[in-house]
């Protein structure tokens, strides 16, 4: 019973001591899980890895499964009450887990007290370091393989997506997916058409709607811009085209046709693939008079 009570007591503190958080100079209590590389990151160096900040059991952002982080270590821009704090304290294949208290972050002026962000809660973060390279151009050269194996991973969701829902598609140069439930009459839009468009834009993975100029099936002021002269996002520039005044249907647009990495914030998270529902009103040519033809503070402007 001795033998077995002591081998317990002894199990609990090293499960203990494996699962305590140390503590940044400024505060932030982290922990790291050592991985085979002994070789810690120096500065200068340019390097790779992956970041996750949750608070509660919402992602706040996330490069896990999307492209990730690359950068040149500058620890005079790291700042204090961050994960940076410890990118030299770690190696490739290093895994950290770290917190960040809702409270200090308040008190630095990192952000303020809100319905989400509330006294008292942390968030919770962890990061992944994969690798060092050897110089800039090496990382430049990962980024845009990870660039194009990401496009090709959003093309193959937005075909699943039209699959599921058995739409017959057109597909555009850049991959945008187009439903064309009436092509419209007349000519096709082109670069520098006016066009007035009604519309409906949604996540594709949640089918939340972010924006639009129809309500519960009342429209309302139209969408009014110049194709390829006011700042539309390239999705809509490529799927407009297969219409004509008149025209209905759907435009399935990958993130990389879209807004990409960075996303729209708050409504458009990084990485998402959107579907709009549209109609065409009207066609006309173009540029506008001075004083139209701009499309108002909405989506999908790209605002990248």
């Amino acid at each position: 019973m001795r033998i077995l009570t002591t081998i317990l007591a002894v199990a609990t503190l090293l499960f203990a001591s494996c699962n305590k958080f140390e503590k940044t100079k400024s505060g932030m209590p982290y922990k790291i899980t050592k991985g085979k590389s002994k070789d810690k990151f120096k500065q200068g160096q340019f390097i790779k890895m992956h970041y996750e900040f949750k608070l509660k059991d919402s992602i706040l952002n996330s490069t896990f499964g999307k492209i990730p982080a690359m950068f040149q270590i500058d620890t005079s821009k790291f700042g204090t009450y961050n994960f940076a704090e410890l990118i030299t304290s770690c190696s490739p294949g290093d895994k950290l887990e770290f917190r960040l208290s809702i409270d200090t972050l308040k008190k630095l002026g990192q952000l303020e007290y809100s319905k989400d962000f509330k006294r008292g809660d942390f968030i919770l973060g962890r990061a992944e370091f994969v690798k060092a390279y050897a110089n800039e151009a090496e990382m430049q050269a990962d980024f845009t393989k990870e660039v194009e194996g990401l496009k090709q991973a959003e093309l193959k969701a937005v075909k699943d997506y039209a699959a599921t829902k058995k739409f017959k598609t057109e597909s555009t140069p850049g991959g945008t997916l187009v439903v064309i439930d009436n092509p419209g009459t007349g000519a096709r839009i082109d670069s520098g058409k006016q066009v007035k468009i009604y519309y409906t834009g949604r996540l594709l993975t949640t089918g939340v709607e972010f924006d639009g100029n129809v309500k519960n099936g009342v429209k309302g002021e139209p969408l009014t811009f110049v194709v390829q002269v006011s700042p539309i996002i390239p999705g809509w520039v490529e799927g407009l085209k297969l219409f004509a005044k008149g025209g209905k249907g759907k435009l399935i647009i990958p993130s990389s046709m879209a807004y990409g990495m960075q996303g729209s914030p708050p409504v458009i998270p990084p990485y998402s693939n959107l579907i709009f529902d549209i109609e065409v009103l009207d066609v006309a040519d173009g540029p506008a008079p001075k004083g139209a033809g701009v499309a108002p503070e909405s989506m999908p402007l790209n605002k990248k």
